[in-house]
C-alpha cells in the first residue's frame, strides 16, 4: 500500500497553515517535518510511500467540497438503508422514477382528501409497518396553498416511531427572499427554514433535509440545530449531459452574473468561463460581458433558477452578438410562473440569434415539466438518481 504524503498534512499535524512554517529560535528543534526527511526519504526509495518533490513549490489546489455530496460507488453495501419513500400528489411521476432507479427504495401511500370545509383530510396507510424504518417524504412547495397539507404529514410521519425520518424538498422556494434591503421587508426564506426546523426528532434523531441548488448558500445557516440540512446539486448532471454532446470540445461556461460565478465557478474549473454582469436601468435589465471569450463556442448559461427570465434572454442575446456559436442555457429549477417558458425560442439552424440550442432544466419543480414535454429548446434531466443516493445514507 503506498501513502501519499503531502506538505499539506504535515502542515496540518503542526496545526500551521499548510504552506507557511514558523522561524524557530537558536538551538531550538527543527519542525518534525526536517527531521523525519531522511527517513521518510529511506522509505520513499523503497516505495512504500511518495515524497513531495519540492516543499517550496506551492501546489495550487482547491480543496472545496465539490457536488455530489453523496457517492454512493464508496459507500459500503452493509450501510445502504432500504428507505419508505412517501410523497405530495404533485411529487408522483418524480417519486416513481426515484423508485425504479433504486431497488433500495419503496414507495408508500397517502390518502389526500379534503374536508367540506376545505381543510385536508389526511391518512397515512400501513402506519404500523414503517415502525424503525427509514422513511422519507419527497414535497413540492411550489404552491403556498398545498404547503400546509405537506407540513402536518412531514410533522407526523417521524411521531410514527420510524427509525429515521428524511425530506427531500427538490426546490426551496422562498430562497430569493433571503435578505431584508429596508424596514420592512420580510425575509420568508428564514420563514420557511424555521418551520422545516421544528420537524419533531424521530427516533434515530434530527431529520435530514435534502434540497438542490438552494439560491443562496449562506441560507444554510438559517436552519436549527434540530434538523441536519444536506445541500445537493443539479450541476453532475449537466457535466454529464455536456460530455454527450457532438461538440462537448468547444464548451465554455457563461454565468450570467457575479454571484452565478460565485456559486458555481467550483464545478466547472476544467471548463472556460464567460462572466456576465447585469444593472437595472428602471425596469430594464442591461447584460454586459464583463469577462470571456465567447466567439466560436458552444456556450452554456448557467444558474439556479429561471422565473421570468429576462436576465438569461439579455444573455443570450449578448452572447450572440459577440460571435458565440451556439447559446444554451442549464437551470436546476424552471420555476416559469405565468408560463414565462414561452419567451425561449429555440435556435432553428440560423445560429444563437435565433434562440437557445438547448434549454436544461431538472424535474425540481413537478408543475412545469408536463408543460415543457416535447417543447423544443427544454430537455428535464431527472434527480431521481441522486435523491435516491441521497435516501440511502
Amino acid at each position: 500500500m503506498q501513502v501519499q504524503l503531502t506538505q499539506r498534512t504535515c502542515a496540518g499535524a503542526l496545526g500551521h497553515h499548510p504552506y507557511s512554517f514558523p522561524l524557530r529560535a537558536r538551538g531550538a528543534r527543527a519542525p518534525c517535518w526536517q527531521r523525519g526527511r531522511p527517513f521518510m526519504q529511506q522509505l520513499a526509495a523503497s516505495e512504500q510511500i511518495k515524497m513531495p518533490a519540492n516543499r517550496g513549490a506551492a501546489v495550487q489546489q482547491d480543496f472545496r467540497i465539490s457536488a455530489p455530496n453523496v457517492n454512493l460507488t464508496v459507500l459500503p453495501d452493509a450501510l445502504k438503508k432500504d428507505c419508505i419513500l412517501f410523497y405530495c400528489e404533485d411529487a408522483a411521476p418524480l417519486a416513481q422514477k426515484i423508485a425504479a432507479s433504486s431497488s433500495k427504495v419503496t414507495l408508500g401511500e397517502i390518502n389526500w382528501k379534503n374536508f367540506a370545509d376545505g381543510f385536508p383530510n389526511l391518512f397515512v396507510k400501513d402506519a404500523t409497518e414503517i415502525r424503525n424504518r427509514h422513511v422519507a417524504f419527497l414535497a413540492s412547495f411550489h404552491n403556498p396553498g398545498t404547503i400546509f397539507e405537506q407540513i402536518s404529514v412531514i410533522y407526523q410521519l417521524p411521531r410514527m416511531f420510524v427509525g429515521s425520518f428524511t425530506l427531500v424538498l427538490p426546490y426551496f422556494p422562498t430562497g430569493t427572499a433571503e435578505r431584508v434591503e429596508a424596514e420592512g421587508d420580510v425575509a420568508t426564506a428564514f420563514t420557511l427554514a424555521r418551520i422545516l426546523s421544528n420537524i419533531p426528532l424521530s427516533r434515530g434523531g434530527p431529520t435530514s433535509v435534502v434540497i438542490f441548488d438552494i439560491h443562496a448558500l449562506q441560507e444554510r445557516f438559517y436552519f436549527g440545530d434540530t434538523v441536519l440540512p444536506l445541500f445537493e446539486s443539479g450541476i453532475p448532471l449537466l457535466r454529464e449531459r455536456l460530455k454527450q454532446l457532438p461538440d462537448a470540445d468547444n464548451i465554455t461556461i457563461a454565468y450570467p452574473d457575479e454571484g452565478a460565478w460565485k456559486r458555481f465557478k467550483y464545478q466547472f474549473g476544467d471548463y472556460p468561463e464567460v462572466i456576465c454582469t447585469k444593472v437595472r436601468d428602471a425596469d430594464k435589465r442591461i447584460v454586459r460581458l464583463k469577462e470571456g471569450e465567447p466567439r466560436g463556442r458552444h456556450v452554456v448559461i448557467v444558474d439556479d433558477l429561471v422565473q421570468s427570465g429576462g436576465t438569461l434572454i439579455e444573455c443570450q442575446k449578448l452572447l450572440a452578438s459577440q460571435g458565440a456559436a451556439h447559446v444554451s442555457a442549464y437551470v436546476t429549477h424552471g420555476v416559469f410562473p405565468n408560463k414565462t417558458w414561452q419567451r425561449f425560442t429555440p435556435e432553428q439552424g440560423n445560429g444563437p440569434a435565433e434562440g437557445f440550442r438547448y434549454f436544461w432544466i431538472t424535474d425540481s419543480c413537478s408543475n412545469t415539466i408536463n408543460s415543457l414535454k416535447a417543447q423544443p429548446p427544454f430537455e428535464v434531466l431527472s434527480l431521481a438518481e441522486p435523491i435516491a443516493a441521497c435516501l440511502q445514507i
